[in-house]
């Protein structure tokens, strides 16, 4: 569930616990976890470590036991840093260290390997987005997971953004009857990324998270020489969606909104910040923006980080298991995507 959706506020100031570090008695109680992070390059430098980081700080027992890099300075400076071995062999790394589960945060073209010698090795994985480069490497990871028993989870971390959260909150609760109506958008100026893979492939998730599986899938571009494309989706329950995205914009400004409409209401979240609900005709718009200390405001908390890390530590120690194809399921469409662009025509999925 994460932090943000169970925090009691009065209670935090009444013990002036501002930084989140009083005692948690509940959490400390928890099994711990050994983990590993195999590939520990940017988006694990800068998002994954320091959510570990800031579970320890609130009394979550899982323990960073290694980390693995190709480059000899990045390693250097991982050990330095997290006081933990570095290794550039992920392999000797399993089979020295033995984690309980690990991170794959590595390349995309090392995904498969490392997923599926981790899962070899007996333990529970969260892999980076996109789960692979290709669907048969995605069916290999996801086959190894059910073999082993064990967890996998791709990044979904968008989904554990607390405005997200609470929309899901929202729609579980009842007060968005029968969503019918999906609407998005994602830009990204990022010119060293893959728009579809490496920005769009989030709303694709939010897409399935919020109104179930798509049956059909059409992609139309704009002539130009950088993606701008408009993306229509049927859902298996009856329900449709449009995704606008672009690698033509501006990455700081607003960026991504997502709307789902229902039965005599929709609610909307806006650049991962402010979820609207409009709940009836006549009623006022209700607005949910937390009033948070500046102390506890973070990227990784924000962006969903640190809550998708603490739901596949539960899913470790035995709680929810979120489903194993997720990561499959938005790869299919980033890739049902491309096949549509190229060839002019509705993709039926499953591929």
């Amino acid at each position: 569930m994460g932090f943000w959706a169970h925090l009691d506020r009065r209670a935090l100031f009444e013990r002036a616990d501002v930084y989140r570090v009083a005692y948690d008695p509940e959490r400390a109680a928890r099994a711990p976890v050994r983990l590993a992070v195999l590939g520990a390059g940017g988006v694990a430098q800068s998002k994954y470590l320091p959510a570990i980081a800031q579970l320890r700080t609130r009394w979550e027992p899982v323990e960073l036991v290694a980390v693995s890099a190709l480059d000899p300075r990045q390693r250097e400076k991982l050990t330095s840093i997290w006081s933990v071995p570095s290794y550039a062999d992920s392999a000797a790394l399993l089979r020295e260290r033995e984690p309980d589960a690990v991170i794959v945060a590595s390349s995309d073209d090392a995904h498969a390997e490392l997923a599926i010698a981790a899962f070899e090795a007996g333990a529970h994985v969260l892999v980076e987005k996109p789960i692979a480069r290709s669907l048969a490497e995605a069916a290999a990871i996801c086959r190894a997971a059910e073999r082993a028993e064990r967890v996998l989870l791709t990044t979904c971390n968008k989904r554990y953004s607390p405005p997200y959260a609470e929309a899901r909150r929202l729609l579980d609760a009842g007060e968005l009857p029968r969503p019918r109506l999906l609407a998005a958008k994602f830009v990204l100026g990022y010119d060293y990324v893959d728009l579809l893979s490496s920005g769009t492939v989030h709303v694709f998730d939010l897409a399935r998270h919020f109104m179930g599986d798509v049956r059909r899938l059409t992609a139309v571009a704009a002539d130009g020489a950088r993606e701008s494309l408009v993306v229509t989706l049927e859902f298996a329950e009856g329900a449709v969606g449009t995704i606008l995205t672009s690698a033509a914009a501006l990455s700081l400004h607003p960026w991504e909104r997502l709307e789902v409409f229902g039965d005599g209401a929709w609610l909307a979240v806006e650049d991962q910040a402010v979820l609207t609900l409009h709940a009836g005709e006549y009623e006022p718009a209700r607005v949910w923006a937390p009033v948070v200390p500046s102390t506890l405001a973070s990227a990784e908390e924000w962006g969903g980080w640190v809550g998708m890390l603490e739901a596949f530590l539960d899913a470790v120690r035995g709680g929810p298991r979120p489903p194993a194809d997720d990561g499959y399921r938005a790869l299919e469409l980033v890739l049902a995507t491309r096949r549509s662009l190229a060839e002019h025509t509705p993709v039926e999925l499953p591929l």
